[in-house]
């Protein structure tokens, strides 16, 4: 059987991911207080630049909203007209978005087996998880096994999302964030720690002043998940418009884990319209 897999934009996919795992992206919108809208669906890096720029010069935040039942209906045909026979799609967290239930509607038009997972992450975290099923489907697992085994290691933790954010009012003001109280205000530029709990909740978990002991505060919070020193991970640096931050956390992950993969990947214009400029972090996989 050949499977396409299908995530939604808000995977913060790297780019060369695409063509190498063999998935197909569904974008999310943005949506701007003139009532203009635009797709969530530009990767290259002088193009998310440029929103950033837009985004932070913004009076009012934009909105964001999930992909319509045509949208996913038309990536399943896609599919379906380049000879895939099975689908597994692999959506942001039913607690931050409605794309699982578009995606979930839109297979009922369809005959050919689809399998949907509430991955319950957000951005690069979710191109992790679909590495992961791209390996075992390779390895001759059926499309019903590997979304079985996707929601298993997600609950056994073997996926996790751990993240600052230098303007903790992009996330409160967009409401997707849980149990921030006393997090509030970046008045002195606050580094506020988040990571996605097991319901797939965003939740702040320390703050900080400072981008060292931001970086520290991430490397203690990927102790405190059960990620342990000398372990063998593979990562995504995911930022916006903040690589440098990558960068200087990478060289501390190195001295403490095994890192058997690494790449890079920028926001997407939904998930920095909710994290903000200047957000840095990591999806991680435990190698077991």
């Amino acid at each position: 059987m050949k499977t396409k897999i299908i995530v939604d934009s808000t995977s913060d996919i790297p780019v060369s991911w695409i063509e190498k795992y063999d998935i197909d992206v569904v974008p999310l919108y943005v949506n701007w207080p003139d009532g203009s809208s635009e797709p969530d669906n530009v990767r290259d890096e002088e193009s998310l630049k440029e929103f950033y720029g837009r985004l932070s010069k913004a009076e009012e935040l934009p909105k964001t909203s999930q992909p319509s039942i045509l949208d996913f209906q038309n990536a399943y045909k896609r599919a379906i007209e380049d000879g895939y026979d099975s689908v597994l799609v692999l959506t942001i967290s039913t607690k931050m978005s409605g794309t699982f239930n578009s995606a979930r509607l839109a297979a009922e038009s369809f005959d050919i087996p689809i399998e949907i997972v509430d991955t319950k992450m957000a951005s690069s975290i979710i191109s992790n998880m679909a590495k992961y099923a791209r390996e075992l489907l390779n390895s001759g697992m059926s499309l019903e096994e590997v979304a079985k085994k996707v929601r298993e290691e997600r609950e056994n933790k073997r996926f996790h999302a751990i993240f600052f954010v230098s303007d903790f009012d992009f996330l409160a003001k967009g409401g997707r964030v849980s149990k921030f109280t006393g997090f509030v205000g970046n008045l002195l530029k606050i580094k506020v720690g988040i990571y996605i709990n097991e319901e797939g909740e965003m939740i702040p978990f320390d703050k900080t002043r400072g981008y060292k002991k931001a970086y520290s505060m991430i490397l203690s919070k990927m102790e405190e998940e059960g990620i342990k020193i000398g372990q063998k991970i593979g990562l995504i640096g995911i930022h916006c418009n903040g690589k440098e931050h990558i960068d200087e956390m990478m060289k501390l992950i190195k001295e403490r884990y095994e890192v058997e993969y690494f790449d890079y990947s920028n926001t997407g214009k939904v998930i920095s319209t909710h994290v903000g400029i200047g957000m840095a972090g990591f999806g991680i996989e435990i190698i077991r």
